[in-house]
């Protein structure tokens, strides 16, 4: 079986962690600190703020715009459920906007048209390892005095116009284990502001910035230094990470992009794709539905995910809920009923990704 992920560490990654249990001292310590400034610094942003997931990075981020009652946050009804769990745990109300199908990201002509008075915050997920367009949504925000949370979970050092993904406002990460960049868990927050990184600083430390001297009502949502010794030798190799994710999505393409029923994606002008997943569409030209084409595949030893397979709104849990907005947002409908993605990590060889190629292509033609 191909898998759809893979995650290996090396040798580097077992010092470091020795390193950090030989000190005795486990818990955020120098190792984290390293991490936020190593990842300040490929951000291009003067602050990353590490916390233990990539859910209360959200969270917290929210936390700081100060949001009250009956204000709107406006993100994609297509992305994973934490980006609406963390708008209602901040006490808003998440409204939605359409996407584009070219990147599966939100639609700024979509966002213009539903922004109400209530609107305070727009939160586009760069999905897939790749940016929304952060130029339209950017001076969007800016003429409408609204702020920006990017989910950039999926996007590690993705660009757009040369600008890092979490460079606008406040960026959130993900650091989960199957993330291009791993600390099994984890999670980070970027900024420019020396006043919001203070406060995420104490507010991450159960509101301390001194031991048992409690400035603001706080969380616990420390990272250890044995999660950041896990990634700390991952940002040296991170280059050749992308260089060879970029290879694999490129060959992918190279032998999909003619094959009937199947639509390739593909880097948008003016941006980098970091390829966290590869993701094609299924379309009604296909011998198989998108469905089908999951079952056939595992059958056939290659791994495939379906990210995601419904809309938020599709689910009982937020259907009804009092302060989810939804609305109309056909162009998401169709693609979660066509997405399908294929593995792209670096452990695949060129026979892997030539059995990929081979596979698709003969389903997609059955």
């Amino acid at each position: 079986m191909i898998p759809i992920t893979s995650v290996r560490f090396g040798s580097e990654e077992e010092e470091l962690v020795l390193q950090v249990l030989r000190s005795g001292s486990i818990a955020q310590g120098p190792m984290v600190k390293k991490f936020e400034d190593r990842f300040a610094q490929m951000c291009g942003v003067k602050h990353a703020i590490a916390v233990n997931n990539g859910t209360t990075a959200l969270v917290a981020g929210l936390e700081v715009m100060d949001l009250r009652a009956g204000d709107e946050v406006m993100t994609t009804p297509f992305t994973f459920v934490a980006t609406v769990n963390a708008i209602l745990e901040s006490g808003a109300t998440a409204t939605f906007a359409d996407i584009n199908e070219d990147d599966f990201n939100l639609d700024p002509a979509s966002i213009a048209d539903r922004i109400t008075p209530k609107t305070k915050v727009l939160a586009p997920v760069h999905l897939y390892g790749q940016m929304a367009d952060m130029g339209a949504i950017s001076a969007m925000a800016t003429s409408r005095g609204l702020r920006i949370l990017e989910d950039s979970a999926q996007s590690h050092l993705a660009t757009y116009q040369g600008a890092a993904a979490g460079s606008y406002d406040i960026g959130t990460f993900s650091f989960y284990a199957t993330k291009n960049l791993t600390t099994g868990e984890g999670g980070m927050i970027t900024t420019n502001d020396d006043l919001t990184a203070d406060r995420l600083r104490v507010l991450r430390n159960q509101g301390m910035r001194e031991r048992y001297v409690y400035e603001i009502a706080g969380h616990n949502y420390r990272l250890t230094d044995l999660q950041a010794a896990v990634v700390l030798p991952q940002l040296d190799r991170y280059p050749a990470t992308l260089e060879r994710r970029r290879h694999n999505a490129a060959r992918l393409t190279t032998g999909l992009s003619t094959v009937a029923g199947i639509v390739v994606p593909h880097q948008m002008p003016e941006r980098t794709h970091v390829w966290h997943q590869y993701t094609i569409r299924v379309t009604e030209a296909s011998a198989l539905s998108r469905d089908e084409f999951v079952a056939k595949l595992q059958e056939a030893g290659v791994g495939a995910g379906i990210y995601y397979p419904k809309l938020i709104g599709d689910y009982d849990a937020y259907r009804d809920h009092p302060r989810v907005i939804l609305s109309d947002t056909p162009v998401a409908a169709r693609v979660a009923q066509q997405v399908l993605s294929l593995p792209v990590h670096t452990a695949l060889s060129d026979d892997d990704l030539q059995r990929i190629i081979d596979t698709v292509t003969t389903l997609a033609r059955a």
